[in-house]
């Protein structure tokens, strides 16, 4: 009488700030783990706190339909860090992740995040645990590989913003500033702003001279342009009691002397349906995750490289992050078309 091997218990969790696109991945892990190997899927909720309670919902095939298009995540997210050690220095966090594993009988966890969750999941592979990480982040700035999925949903979304203030400040002949998420990378102010044809885009990679920016602004009204739009990252070099697109709309109405104003998109970056892009991408992600599983390829993150699904090491990702480069050939393409980076007369 031949053994009945028992199908694979899996985890899915959703970690770090939301984005679009996390449903369609947890939807391309699960369907792909049910429908086409046959195993069983537990969503753990917010996050890797889900993992040390041990709350969980059991994901049916039926519970996956109809969220691809569904912005947020429905299993919920948080920030939570399980290796970080509390104030008295004691951590039983990584301790109860691995009795809730080994009591679940989990055969491996899908950790969907951005760089933090990937740092967190490296450790938790250090500890024995069978993990396979899916990149996701609107900043577009985690190591190894080419774009992570919200990304191009943030752009669009920016895009249009920049778009709509372009009337604004034609109709009124004013300095328009606008304010885009992205503590340390540049890539979602760049995309946007060239997209959104925006004449001087300021990045946390590049430093910026203020009097640079100033100057650019006064030579296109000297030829007749009679506004600006200027997009900022919010991580470029500012004073921390304000919002950069404060700042820089502050100096250049004290330096110029030409209306000015500020926008700061925020959180609406972050929210809303995933684009057609960004829903391919994550479910080719997710279901390239389970197949990871499948053949036993822990540790590893799954990534794009030149448009080939591929793994990186997770132990590689952790602490690093993926820069705008100051010769990428985005920013050399727009230098050529008279576009600022506000670096000019360094």
């Amino acid at each position: 009488m031949n053994d009945v091997v028992k199908p694979k218990r899996i985890g899915i969790l959703t970690a770090g700030g939301d984005c679009p696109g996390l449903n369609a991945a947890i939807r391309g892990v699960g369907k792909t783990a049910i429908v086409e190997y046959g195993m069983e899927v537990l969503g753990f909720h917010a996050g890797y706190s889900g993992l040390i309670s041990g709350k969980y919902n059991v994901l049916k095939e039926s519970a996956l339909s109809g969220i691809l298009t569904l912005g947020g995540t429905i299993l919920g997210t948080s920030r939570e860090k399980p290796f970080k050690m509390a104030k008295n220095g004691d951590n039983l966090k990584p301790e109860k992740i691995k009795k809730n594993y080994a009591k679940l009988g989990l055969d491996a966890v899908v950790c969907i995040g951005g760089n933090g969750t990937m740092k967190t999941a490296s450790l938790l592979a250090q500890e024995g645990l069978n993990v396979v990480g899916i990149p996701k982040t609107i900043d577009n700035d985690v190591w190894g590989t080419d774009v992570t999925f919200g990304f191009d949903s943030a752009v669009q979304i920016a895009t249009d913003a920049i778009d709509r203030l372009h009337t604004t400040a034609n109709s009124h002949q004013r300095v328009m500033i606008i304010e885009i998420m992205g503590h340390h990378a540049g890539w979602l102010a760049l995309y946007s702003g060239l997209a959104g044809g925006g004449d001087i885009i300021l990045l946390p990679e590049l430093e910026y001279n203020i009097r640079s920016v100033c100057k650019k602004i006064e030579s296109r009204y000297e030829d007749n342009k009679p506004y600006s739009i200027v997009v900022v990252a919010e991580g470029i070099e500012h004073p921390k009691d304000k919002s950069a697109a404060s700042h820089i709309a502050e100096a250049i109405q004290t330096y110029t002397g030409i209306e000015t104003r500020e926008t700061v998109l925020g959180y609406i970056q972050r929210g809303g349906s995933p684009t057609p892009m960004d829903r391919i991408l994550a479910t080719r992600y997710g279901s390239f995750a389970t197949q990871c599983i499948a053949e036993g390829n822990f540790g590893t993150m799954v990534a794009i490289k030149d448009n080939e699904l591929t793994t990186v090491p997770l132990e590689e990702v952790g602490g690093k992050l993926r820069l705008v480069e100051s010769d990428h050939g985005l920013i050399q393409k727009a230098r050529k078309m008279g576009v600022s980076f506000g670096d000019e007369f360094l």
